[in-house]
């Protein structure tokens, strides 16, 4: 990122071209079936780029939401104008496959379907693949769309299998780059069937399309720096062992939290059947001197941070396991949560 190069310099069209193949062969995609459309911001961007570009003018779009990052995608369709079915599961349990099917029997003018695959809310991971095949069966002419922001590049997901035509991801996530921009896989087939839907002009996902494949460049000024980064952080991931690495190391994360944090009383919010290994949600300790501004502050202070709860419906809090976070880095933050609970005259294991 110490180096600048304008948004035409071949070095950088190259690091555009990298980019989108490497991506696309995460996925485990054709570069004949499907493309890659980096789009400049947060992943929310990207988020509406698809919603904005892919639902037809007169469509209608079932959303699937269990979280806060679900109900986004309802907040988008809204301000877009968009004719939306919302689906709202509990915020604890994953998406209801057969209410979804129920939906799409009884509703055939539904031309678009989006969910989360991670909801980060809580840490649960969606049933992409089985609401995938109930779109297939009842409603075969849906695109499916994917908000996989917190999931891609290190849970594998089959496209195929899934039905995916869209899904959305961001730099900063599992591929451990930095903030900047998202990015769209895309079924070419379908996205060439949304000429004329687009609801913006800069989150045209079409048109990006085809300025990529006219001249290799963004249509407007790109995050150069943060792309240079990008290619590295996928050299990187490369060398790990691509998805498949990066999934075991997240994993590996994930065991040993669970482990340390049950050994001292913890208890978690999911069932394990729906529970990731992306982020976990911990209930607060039944304990009157906890606090969590207290908490998460001494953890602060001694290089640990954490998140607050998301969810409206139970005290908890979130550790995230993915980042350039190793094992070693998992038992430094058990030693701390020890720490800082025998500084707030908490006993451990809690009761």
């Amino acid at each position: 990122m110490q180096k600048d190069y304008g948004s035409r310099d071949t070095e950088f069209v190259n690091c555009i071209e990298f980019i989108r193949t490497n991506l696309v062969s995460f996925a485990g995609l054709s570069h004949d079936k499907y493309t890659c459309i980096p789009m400049q911001g947060a992943g929310t961007m990207g988020v509406e780029s698809v919603i904005g570009t892919t639902v037809p003018r007169d469509g209608k779009m079932l959303i699937c939401t269990n979280g806060a990052y679900g109900d986004r995608i309802g907040e988008i369709a809204k301000a877009l104008e968009i004719n939306a079915i919302i689906h709202k599961d509990i915020e604890t349990e994953a998406t209801n496959v057969k209410k979804v099917e129920e939906i799409l029997i009884n509703d055939k003018s539904i031309t678009n379907v989006a969910m989360v695959h991670c909801e980060t809310t809580t840490g649960v991971f969606n049933p992409i693949e089985k609401i995938g095949q109930v779109i297939r069966q009842h409603a075969p002419n849906a695109a499916f769309f994917v908000d996989a922001m917190s999931s891609f590049a290190a849970v594998p997901i089959d496209f195929e299998k899934c039905g995916i035509d869209f899904l959305v991801s961001s730099a900063n996530k599992c591929t451990e780059g930095v903030p900047g921009f998202s990015f769209i896989l895309a079924n070419v087939d379908k996205l060439l069937q949304c000429e004329g839907n687009a609801r913006s002009l800069s989150l045209d996902a079409l048109a990006q399309y085809k300025g990529f494949r006219a001249n290799g460049q963004f249509r407007f000024t790109p995050p150069t720096h943060v792309l240079m980064a990008f290619r590295k952080a996928i050299e990187i991931q490369n060398e790990e062992g691509g998805v498949t690495g990066r999934s075991q190391r997240y994993q590996e994360n994930r065991k040993i939290l669970k482990a340390g944090m049950k050994e001292m009383g913890f208890k978690e919010l999911l069932k394990d059947s729906d529970q990731g290994y992306i982020i976990t949600s911990f209930y607060y300790p039944d304990h009157p001197n906890f606090d969590f501004e207290d908490f998460y502050t001494r953890l602060s202070e001694k290089g640990q941070v954490i998140y607050p709860g998301k969810v409206s419906q139970a005290a908890c809090f979130r550790i995230g396991n993915i980042g350039q976070l190793y094992p070693e880095d998992m038992n430094v933050l058990l030693k701390c949560i020890k720490e800082v609970c025998s500084e707030m005259n908490i006993p451990l294991p809690l009761v």
